[in-house]
């Protein structure tokens, strides 16, 4: 997701230090908290600051507006979501075909209940101001990774099934990282996902070997 002119013109100082790494870090982790809790428009500056243990002269030198500390929010999330992916494909790689179906499902269920807060926040904030090509372009990303790796698990599938699986197997992802209250998903659900996932993907499995085999 790229930066508005507004979000580059309203971003603060770049912290240099140690400190100045963690004093960041608590102003976005105060700042998902409130936002979560009160909505974007509700929140100010001020309860940032304070939720933060944050001096308001720091708060504004690091982010100089609200808005920037949703930009920042947005960035961070923008970033785990590339890691967690990379680290899916790097998992599913490692894997002998034969096993890829469980490797995938539990990948990408850890990869989902990891990103659970995170997700949250982003969404809420992309809700909030309005960001719809934003959040077109989250998914996006999201499906041509999906698709990518449905690939990996089904090398002779055709492009137009991976097109229909990869909305079906985010439809399922979605179960896991919308659960309520910003908890964090319980085991025994996560298992019935893993179950969900890793049956679908088997009888994919299936059916595209009986496909290539009748060709």
């Amino acid at each position: 997701m790229t930066d508005s002119p507004s979000s580059t013109f309203l971003r603060g100082a770049a912290p240099k230090r140690q400190r100045g790494h963690e004093r960041v870090a608590a102003i976005l982790q105060a700042s998902a908290a409130l936002f979560l809790d009160k909505g974007y428009e509700a929140v100010t500056m001020t309860e940032i600051a304070s939720a933060s243990h944050t001096a308001i002269g720091s708060l504004y030198r690091f982010f100089p507006a609200k808005e920037a500390v949703a930009d920042a929010l947005l960035r961070q999330y923008t970033e785990s979501l590339g890691a967690g992916l990379a680290h899916v494909r790097a998992r599913v790689a490692a894997l002998e075909h034969a096993t890829r179906a469980d490797g995938l499902t539990d990948a990408l269920v850890d990869f989902m209940a990891g990103l659970h807060a995170e997700r949250g926040v982003a969404l809420a904030l992309v809700d909030a101001r309005g960001l719809d090509d934003s959040r077109r372009a989250l998914r996006g990303a999201m499906l041509d990774s999906l698709k990518e790796l449905l690939g990996a698990v089904l090398p002779g599938a055709s492009e137009a099934r991976l097109q229909t699986m990869a909305p079906a197997v985010l439809h399922v992802l979605k179960g896991v990282a919308q659960m309520p209250d910003g908890s964090a998903p319980a085991p025994a659900l996560l298992e019935e996902y893993r179950r969900m996932l890793r049956a679908y993907l088997k009888a994919s499995m299936e059916t595209t070997t009986e496909a290539l085999r009748c060709a």
